[in-house]
């Protein structure tokens, strides 16, 4: 198992220390050297071209010396200029997905410094083993689903998802579009027939997570206690919405319960008129298709899932992809913790039926380390989510939802890996937990039913 990471004073590890490195899940993305600490990115999009032209102010820190150093950014949008600290570099390159950049005076180790980024063109998503990820043109408008590997699709960054920093996102669109990004509303402006949209995250924000929605919306109240909670959509979906997402102010309450205060200021789902495969995560946003508000109700263990992740994944957030059980097996748990809270089948009901979809099933590889290809299979989600039943079961309810509560707690707004859990955790047990963990993370073979 891997050993613990050289962490900043927010807990994140340092990227560039003998710890840390490039994501072999994603040997591409992310860079070393220096540590981003905020983003400002000032957009213009226009809908019916799908055509953006941004300007990124980056604010980071050397770790060494630096006299080059890199940025992720797709090959589908131009670089226009870019600057540090004012001054143009002795060069820079665009190719393969990296913004190479090499300077003509070296940054010490330590030294903060600017980069300005100007660029633009016809938005794309990224190809890869998941398909195509990142920005994606709507029918009316935009989105952006990032997971694993598409920030750069829509902006430079330091695409690795224990690179978390503040953002700022400015969005310029037509006025008949309303234009949303993470964090709470600073400021909106009309100007002619364009509107501009400025959003502050301030809490630091992994770069998959931050997103933005355009299209033909409009905002109406969910709830107010405990947390804000808005929905963003088109009218037409009005009815619907209050009958698929009419429990989503008793869904966080529960959560509230069982996790501890919620993380960010507020909470915004957005319906797209268009349909979407599955829902996407963003920080302080879940984003749904039209077709999961059709007045069913049939998705609301989505819409569970998907606010679970503001605790895990969102707050708590993994430093290697390889730990992605981190994230969906809780998502996946909160989903069998609302059917037991709201009167359906119980965690261990919902336990037992997915353990049993597992035996017939023929997965290969280890929950701690399921690989690239595996690591958004559907047995990831459960396998995790049965990690789980089986240490609330060893620990006794009062003693589990105690170390959820501290392990959101202790590391809020953290990079977390999964040797961090499992050290974590055996503090609530007077008994070693490391046969459990060993048998449902590390081993390939199902183990027995947790009894």
């Amino acid at each position: 198992m891997p050993g613990k990471a050289v962490r900043d004073r927010l807990g994140r590890p340092l990227l560039g220390s003998p710890a840390e490195g490039i994501d072999p899940y994603l040997p591409r993305n992310g860079n070393i050297g220096y540590r981003i600490s905020r983003y400002e990115l000032d957009l213009e999009y226009k809908v019916a071209a799908n055509r953006l032209a941004g300007t990124a102010i980056i604010t980071a820190t050397a770790l060494s010396g630096l006299d080059r150093f890199s940025l992720d950014l797709s090959g589908s949008l131009k670089v226009d200029r870019v600057s540090v600290n004012g001054k143009r570099p002795a060069k820079f390159t665009h190719r393969s997905g990296k913004l190479a950049i090499t300077l003509a005076t070296a940054i010490r180790s330590g030294a903060a410094f600017e980069v300005v980024v100007r660029y633009g063109g016809t938005p794309k998503p990224v190809r890869g083993p998941w398909g195509e990820v990142g920005w994606e043109e709507l029918s009316e408008g935009a989105l952006v689903a990032s997971q694993p590997n598409g920030a750069a699709s829509w902006f430079p960054c330091d695409d690795h998802p224990s690179s978390k920093a503040a953002y700022q996102i400015s969005i310029t669109t037509d006025s008949p579009f309303y234009a949303l990004a993470n964090g709470r509303l600073l400021r909106k402006r009309v100007k002619a027939a364009q509107t501009t949209w400025v959003y502050e995250q301030v809490e630091p924000m992994a770069t998959y997570l931050a997103t933005i929605a355009i299209g033909p919306y409009v905002r109406i109240p969910v709830a107010t206690d405990p947390v804000p909670i808005s929905a963003v959509l088109p009218s037409r979906l009005k009815n619907e919405f209050a009958i698929d997402f009419g429990r989503q102010g008793q869904i966080m309450t529960a959560f509230v319960d069982m996790f501890g205060p919620y993380p960010f200021p507020e909470y915004t789902v957005v319906v797209t008129d268009d349909p979407l495969e599955i829902p996407i995560e963003a920080q302080g946003i879940s984003t749904f298709g039209a077709n999961h508000c059709d007045g069913t109700r049939d998705s609301e263990r989505l819409v569970a899932h998907e606010l679970a992740h503001q605790w895990f994944g969102n707050s708590l957030t993994l430093t290697r992809w390889k730990d992605i059980w981190l994230h969906e097996g809780f998502a996946c748990y909160a989903e069998w913790l609302w059917a037991e809270r709201s009167g359906g089948p119980s965690a261990d009901e919902c336990a037992r039926k997915h353990y049993d979809h597992l035996v017939d099933s023929c997965h290969t590889g280890t929950l701690g380390d399921p690989g690239p290809d595996q690591m958004f299979d559907d047995w990831v989600y459960k396998r995790g989510a049965l990690t789980l039943h089986a240490i609330r079961i060893r620990l006794d309810d009062n003693m589990f939802f105690t170390l959820l509560r501290d392990w959101c707690r202790d590391h809020r707004y953290s990079s977390i890996t999964t040797e961090e859990f499992v050290d974590f955790a055996g503090h609530y047990s007077s008994e070693s937990l490391r046969p459990l963990f060993t048998a449902w993370l590390h081993t390939a073979g199902l183990p027995d039913f947790p009894a």
